[in-house]
């Protein structure tokens, strides 16, 4: 399926650019690859560093398009859908979309009802290949077009299908805007291990590589994060203490809070983009 299968991006920025990278080195052929944008540095990027062919024409890339990956930012998609929607409706590409907040319905009246639709969240790690995505496929999606959705984001990170299309928002708030949370975390270890008098390259080092170190252990643990948490809390410990400052600052109620506040902005923003 990967050398046959012809994909044409539309928009050639970051997150196109991650994810073509990692189709290249999974095994999809470049020859079958297309992008295109009306910004011809970015173009020129792509067609360099991966010899792929590229167009300032959105629908020139479409006409023998097996799948067409909507890569542009919210704001521009309604445009693009209706400059690239007869070329769409003629070919019945498999359309994916890495826009937030267009849903899979506001696709459907911008192209035609009866395209099959995948949704993606991707998160922005997807530039080091190591992005969480989830995915929802609307009813027109086949088991086969499903598998190479899968694929294709899975070359760039870990996939999770979601069931309902309303928990792409939960998708956002948790690993869409996760990155944030813990570089936030990270800038707030690395400042008190200054104030603690290491320097801040020491903190700094020590701090990444720990957090490199446990998401490594969870992801390769058969347990689950509370008891490699209990495992690493020894009672009357320095561990313990650490933690227990952290519980009495209700850590666990301000990150749910968080991200019922970043569930709810991605409804509100899906709202504004109709």
């Amino acid at each position: 399926m990967k050398q046959q299968t012809r994909i044409a991006f539309i928009g050639a920025g970051n997150m196109a650019s991650a994810i073509i990278g990692g189709l290249l080195q999974s095994g999809f052929s470049a020859d079958n690859v297309q992008a295109a944008d009306p910004y011809q540095p970015s173009l020129e990027k792509l067609k360099q560093q991966f010899a792929i062919r590229v167009s300032s024409d959105n629908n020139a890339i479409i006409a023998n398009a097996d799948v067409v990956v909507l890569a542009v930012k919210p704001q521009q998609l309604k445009q693009v859908c209706a400059d690239i929607q007869a070329s769409v409706i003629r070919h019945k590409p498999l359309i994916v979309s890495i826009a937030a907040g267009i849903r899979a319905d506001m696709l459907a009246d911008w192209l035609s009802s009866d395209l099959a639709i995948v949704r993606c969240m991707p998160n922005t790690p997807a530039l080091v290949g190591e992005a969480a995505s989830g995915l929802f496929a609307n009813q027109h999606v086949s088991e086969q077009q499903k598998q190479l959705a899968g694929q294709l984001l899975g070359a760039v990170g870990s996939v999770d299908w979601v069931a309902k299309e309303e928990l792409l928002d939960a998708v956002t708030a948790v690993s869409g805007s996760g990155p944030a949370y813990f570089f936030l975390m990270m800038e707030a270890m690395i400042d008190a291990g200054v104030s603690l008098g290491l320097t801040a390259e020491v903190s700094r080092n020590l701090t990444l590589q720990t957090a490199l170190g446990a998401a490594n252990m969870a992801l390769q643990s058969d347990v689950d994060v509370s008891e490699l948490r209990r495992r690493v809390t020894s009672p009357g410990g320095t561990t313990q203490a650490a933690i227990e400052q952290l519980e009495k600052g209700n850590l666990r109620q301000l990150f749910k809070t968080a991200l019922e506040a970043a569930d709810q902005r991605n409804k509100s923003l899906a709202e504004e983009m109709q």
